[in-house]
């Protein structure tokens, strides 16, 4: 634990909790308060923060700056805000790193089989599924950080959805940190990360996801400057997609938690292990540090990447 936070963590300091709705699903803070601090302004800033990014990248928001990307004819150069960029800077790092089994292209792929704005359809056929892949993957957008420009090829539809609550949690903590609040912990639809200590001296502990029937010890994690993203298809039932394929994963895992620097990097992680495993090659580089859950025979097996395997040493 680093020395600033040991020094300002103030025993007396009341633990304010902080909740509401965003990107369909719900968002939670805790934090020490500060001297003088406004519970009130503190919920508002955060609530017009989280309303902001849905205004830039939800995708089941057709006013939404993303939607309107969707929507741009091709071959035009889309300028993006700050928030938008970073995370497709991000997301573009990944899916190359992935070889494309995380990929923010996949919106048609997501619409086709009913995960998207368009709701529940039957399972798409060889050629529905064919044509929503040429439509998209990551390999056909070109991105010019520098202007901070995304080129639209034609009927591509960008999904964020695998990465954008964990940069709303890292968004929300900077928020927390700019506003003087430096001990805190903030959570969109179970994406977490911490920062400073609880006025107890404590860190902030979350225990990772279990699907319901799992037997594998208890992992408690104390997020003290970083992140952690669960993709669980116990949930919400199979809803993953292999973007390499167009289709659901074939193997075993049913649950994917991941530990990184920021939230929006182990969101992405979360949902490109979950299509890669067990061949996690592709993502050395990166060394995650992952839990992985599978489903075998009707028992589930705990699969632990090194980077983990090193933390619970």
């Amino acid at each position: 634990m680093d020395a600033t936070s040991i020094a300002s963590c103030d025993p007396a300091a009341p633990i304010v909790a902080l909740s509401g709705e965003t990107m369909g699903t719900t968002w939670r803070v805790l934090y020490a308060a500060p001297p003088g601090s406004a519970d009130g302004q503190v919920g508002q800033a955060v609530a017009s923060r989280l309303a902001g990014l849905v205004d830039q990248m939800s995708h089941w928001l057709p006013s939404s700056r993303l939607c309107a990307y969707n929507r741009a004819p091709a071959g035009s150069w889309i300028g993006l805000p700050a928030d938008f960029a970073r995370v497709i800077d991000a997301a573009l790092r990944v899916a190359a790193l992935s070889d494309g089994a995380f990929d923010p292209a996949i919106g048609r792929l997501v619409d086709a089989w009913g995960f998207g704005p368009p709701g529940p359809c039957p399972p798409p056929g060889a050629s529905a599924v064919m044509a929503a892949r040429e439509c998209g993957g990551w390999r056909r957008l070109r991105w010019d950080a520098a202007s901070a420009r995304l080129y639209q090829p034609g009927g591509l539809s960008l999904d964020l959805s695998g990465i954008a609550k964990g940069y709303a949690v890292d968004a929300v903590g900077e928020l927390l940190c700019d506003m003087g609040v430096a001990h805190w912990l903030v959570e969109v639809g179970g994406e977490l990360a911490g920062r400073g200590l609880r006025p107890d001296g404590d860190p902030w502990w979350v225990d990772l996801e279990d699907p319901p029937g799992s037997l594998t010890a208890p992992i408690r994690v104390a997020l003290h400057g970083i992140g952690v993203a669960t993709s669980g298809r116990y949930v919400r039932g199979e809803h993953s997609l292999d973007p390499r394929t167009g289709k659901a994963p074939t193997n075993a895992v049913v649950s994917v938690s991941v530990i990184a620097s920021s939230t929006m990097l182990a969101d992405a992680l979360a949902t490109a292990i979950t299509v890669l495993h067990p061949n996690l090659e592709a993502l050395a580089p990166l060394d995650p540090a992952a839990r992985i859950l599978t489903l075998i025979d009707g028992r589930i097996e705990e699969h632990l990447t090194p980077a983990m395997r090193s933390m619970l040493d």
